[in-house]
């Protein structure tokens, strides 16, 4: 997985707007009380929330193979110091295997220190490119570590202890919040099932009888209000799921976008 700049979100947030917007105006001077404007509409939404959902997506995933490796990466640098070598040295020589997507941010790091950088700047430089919560905790204690001098490798054997309890208790807590996803999910359709049979029993079916104590809603206008019902159902349940399993609520846009397009396909071909 590739690493994904902020400005590269930013400029697919700003781009995918623009497009939601021009759709939506699109509608309204051109759609509006068509059957059509729900669905531009929906366009739109899916449009503008869809290029963010995907680099969120790869950029978590990116941070999260960071993460991995750090356990690997203070072993290394603990054996290397144990054997002599200062701290610099062993980050030099770890940045000459592989740890994944942190093997090009140590090669960037000694690159910098070979270009005449210091070291606290080159690590804290690797630190804001990198910007994972694990990696926010750990360079300062490196850093004071440096400073302190001393064995600094009884520091590591500590620290790559805390960063693997860290990693067990992410990766417990998914397994744990795995099946309230899974509820969300099923939630959604059992909602979308019952609203589809409360129109065909209510809307469809029994406008062919003549009833007079009451006046039914016009089929037209009631599909409408439940499709919007499921559309915002849909949005904000993926919301909730993704604050639930990756603790964001930026990670919920790929669940919403999926209940979406789900919700759509059933109005479309069912409704």
């Amino acid at each position: 997985m590739p690493k994904i700049e902020t400005w590269e979100k930013k400029t697919a947030w700003i781009v995918s707007a623009a497009v939601g917007v021009t759709i939506c105006v699109t509608a309204v001077l051109r759609l509006m009380g068509n059957q059509l404007f729900d669905e531009y509409i929906l366009l739109a939404v899916v449009l503008t929330v869809f290029p963010p959902a995907v680099l969120d997506y790869i950029d978590y995933r990116w941070k999260r193979s960071v993460d991995k490796h750090l356990p690997d990466l203070f072993r290394s640098i603990v054996q290397a110091q144990k054997s002599g070598m200062t701290l610099p040295q062993a980050l030099e020589e770890a940045s000459k295997r592989q740890y994944g997507a942190m093997t090009k941010e140590l090669q960037k790091m000694v690159a910098q220190m070979s270009w005449g950088v210091p070291f606290d700047e080159a690590l804290q430089s690797m630190g804001k490119r990198v910007d994972t919560a694990l990696m926010r905790q750990t360079i300062p204690l490196i850093l004071e570590a440096q400073r302190s001098g001393g064995k600094v490798e009884k520091v590591f054997e500590p620290l790559e202890e805390f960063v693997q309890a860290t990693l067990s208790f992410d990766d417990e807590r998914k397994t744990q919040t795995r099946p309230y996803i899974a509820i969300i999910y099923v939630a959604f359709f059992v909602f979308l099932f019952t609203i589809i049979m409360l129109f065909k029993s209510f809307f469809v079916d029994i406008i062919e009888f003549e009833i007079s104590q009451f006046e039914l809603m016009p089929p037209n206008e009631a599909r409408s209000i439940f499709f919007h019902m499921s559309s915002i159902q849909a949005f904000f349940g993926g919301l909730v799921a993704g604050k639930m399993g990756e603790g964001t609520v930026g990670g919920g846009l790929k669940h919403s976008v999926i209940l979406l397009i789900c919700g759509y396909l059933a109005f479309k071909f069912v409704v």
